[in-house]
């Protein structure tokens, strides 16, 4: 079965789990106004997860090829370097351990064995990637074999510019870290004022009548409930869009801040829960 059908499946089995769990949380929890809006909250996380983890498994996968990409890119000029062709080169680096990239060699050695053109085989593998950097370098090598141009060359002057472009986002992440963990202390200290108004100030508002005689009736009592379920959704909030913006800074894209988002919605909810 392939990993698409597989994961259709998945997707299929977990909106039916969240449908059950939204239907038991309406029918049995929905006096309960902290556990029903955590309830909900658990349940709307678990319908959208699935498709954030595809994403970001994708994004990973890319990542791991853009990383190990010139490692190929340098071994195949030293095949093309040894007398080898096109062809030959690729048949012999397929036998290398290029971790993610593995598929995608074998694919072009066999299609490069059944005659297809070198330019063909190469766009595909570009587009299979769906790799931004790979496809610029692999139209660039296009280009330069469409025209007569030395491919030797210009793999090796595009291995360079692929080596230095990894450099430079290594360099970045690093700059960045510093800014990640802001993001986080950010966080911390916003969780720490929610947790702070839930525990002294709302227990003080909701014991105050109109009038300005201290009571504790039902509807006092529904205001702080009501107050906890907003804090509550509240830190959910800020996890999800503040892991967002520390994926954004530090690696270049928002689906990057997913495991931050997690670590933060996670750790928020679970502690807001026991000291809120």
């Amino acid at each position: 079965m392939k990993i698409e059908n597989k994961y259709l499946i998945l997707v299929i089995l977990n909106v039916f789990v969240v449908i059950g769990i939204v239907v038991m949380n309406f029918l049995f929890l929905k006096e309960m106004p902290n556990v029903f809006s955590a309830v909900n909250i658990l349940a709307g996380v678990m319908f959208v997860l699935p498709v954030i983890l595809w994403q970001y498994l994708k994004y990973r996968k890319t990542k791991v090829i853009e990383e190990i990409f010139p490692a190929f890119l340098r071994d195949f000029i030293e095949s093309m370097r040894g007398g080898l062709t096109i062809e030959q080169s690729m048949k012999s680096l397929k036998k290398n351990d290029y971790k993610e990239l593995n598929p995608y060699v074998r694919r072009m050695a066999a299609q490069l064995d059944w005659g297809i053109p070198v330019e063909t085989v190469l766009s595909k593998f570009a587009q299979s990637t769906k790799s931004k950097l790979i496809g610029r370098i692999v139209s660039s090598v296009v280009e330069s074999h469409r025209f007569g141009g030395n491919l030797t060359d210009t793999f090796e002057a595009l291995n360079n510019a692929s080596v230095e472009v990894e450099r430079l986002k290594a360099e970045r992440s690093m700059y960045l870290y510093s800014q990640v963990m802001t993001g986080y202390i950010i966080f911390f200290v916003f969780l720490g004022v929610i947790i702070a108004l839930g525990r002294f100030l709302i227990p003080s508002l909701t014991n105050i009548s109109i009038a300005g005689v201290t009571t504790a009736g039902p509807e006092q009592q529904d205001l702080g409930a009501g107050y906890k379920s907003l804090f509550m959704n509240l830190v959910v909030i800020q996890g999800l869009f503040a892991g967002l913006s520390v994926g954004k800074m530090s690696e270049g894209a928002l689906i990057g801040g997913i495991k931050h988002s997690l670590i933060m919605v996670i750790v928020g909810v679970v502690v807001y829960m026991f000291a809120g």
